[in-house]
């Protein structure tokens, strides 16, 4: 069977990345980053032969581990992923990264960490500290749905270091990370489905990549990607609807009374990952959305790790994200509390720092229209944010 010719990933890389002297640098790690998802996507797919079910368990103790941040014991494939991505980031972006911050774990750590060097006295801890830029990053999203042969995917965003930060003794500082989304320099997800697809901006324009299952390399199979202004599509877990906000309650309502949103007839589909609902959004249009209930009144959604990659890519493609209230990407991150009368302890600090992390936000993603008709709802019915 013939081949198309396609334009693969790493030529893709080269060419913009000289073109955009401000991210010269990141063709490598990149790379790396696509690399890591085609590691992951074998294991999803090995995971039923393969026995990586089930929590992890320490190889020194024989004990479960630990629970992450998110309450939850960490599963093998939760365990296997992130340390691919971690490694990608640090080990193989050419000193281009210098810290990190994964969904799976409490706090950033430096990549001189991550690699295993001494942060503290290694003259290799401060090559790896010469990097100008963080990731953020979900390396395996929607895990629960492998049990089902679902999709799955990872998520990554990509932060210039502000200038003048200085890194701490642990190597990173917070203030790389606690930034506004748009300060984002590049975002990017992979999804692990019928094929396995890597789509990724570098803050001009949207751009989707196919793997080769052959070859195993990505090839451009979607070049400057535009979502519809408006669609049909509306993805939202029913389930919670009577705990949603009332403007989202009643922008769901209108569209089952009506049968039409933004004009068009509507359909309904959802997956139960971020990455597959909001990968078929982009490609139809419509809406995506994980709004805020009475149990979770910020949402699930972390800005850092989902929300705001997520809507860095929408808007290059086109679309918008919003947390009903306002642009994700303006959504700045809580900022560690300075104490009065005194220095704070590394435990109120590391705890100060968590909550910004790991802040999450009610998240709707999709065409231009679509969004702006949930917001409408929101003006109407919803309470003034502060």
């Amino acid at each position: 069977m013939k081949k198309k010719d396609l334009r693969t990933l790493q030529r893709f890389l080269e060419v913009e990345c000289w073109k955009l002297p401000a991210i010269r640098s990141l063709d490598r790690t990149l790379l790396a980053a696509a690399d890591a998802c085609k590691q992951i996507n074998r294991i999803v797919q090995r995971a039923q032969t393969d026995d990586l079910y089930g929590a992890a368990i320490d190889p020194l103790t024989g004990d479960l581990a630990e629970m992450n941040v998110q309450g939850e014991v960490q599963q093998q494939l939760d365990v296997l992923c992130n340390t691919l991505m971690l490694r990608a980031f640090c080990g193989a972006s050419n000193n281009a990264v210098c810290a990190v911050a994964s969904e799976e774990e409490p706090l950033p750590r430096s990549c001189a960490d991550v690699m295993g060097y001494d942060t503290t006295s290694s003259d290799l801890s401060n090559v790896f500290q010469s990097g100008e830029y963080v990731a953020v990053f979900d390396p395996i999203d929607g895990s629960k749905n492998i049990d089902s042969s679902l999709p799955v995917g990872t998520v990554f965003g990509i932060y210039r270091c502000p200038e003048g930060v200085n890194n701490g003794e642990d190597g990173w500082s917070l203030d790389s990370f606690l930034q506004r989304g748009t300060k984002m320099v590049a975002a990017g997800y992979c999804l692990y489905s019928a094929t396995t697809v890597l789509v990724l901006t570098l803050g001009s324009g949207v751009h989707g990549f196919t793997l080769d299952p052959d070859r195993q390399i990505f090839l451009q199979t979607h070049p400057n990607m535009r979502i519809p202004d408006k669609g049909h599509l509306y993805s939202f877990n029913e389930a919670y609807s009577r705990d949603y906000s009332e403007p989202v309650q009643k922008f769901v309502e209108n569209m089952k009374e009506t049968g039409i949103m933004a004009g068009k007839k509507v359909s309904s589909r959802y997956v139960g990952a971020l990455v597959a609902d909001v990968h078929n959004v982009l490609i139809n249009g419509g809406i995506y959305g994980y709004p805020s209930t009475r149990d979770d009144p910020n949402g699930k959604l972390r800005l850092l790790y989902e929300s705001a990659p997520m809507a860095m890519i929408m808007e290059q493609a086109g679309g918008a994200g919003s947390t009903g209230y306002g642009r994700i990407l303006d959504v700045l991150p809580p900022q560690p509390k300075k104490k009065k009368g005194g220095a704070s302890s590394s435990e109120e600090l590391d705890e100060e720092a968590g909550k910004g992390i790991h802040v999450r936000v009610p998240t709707f993603l999709g065409s231009v229209e679509n969004v702006f008709e949930l917001d409408q709802f929101h003006q109407y019915y919803g309470e003034d944010e502060d």
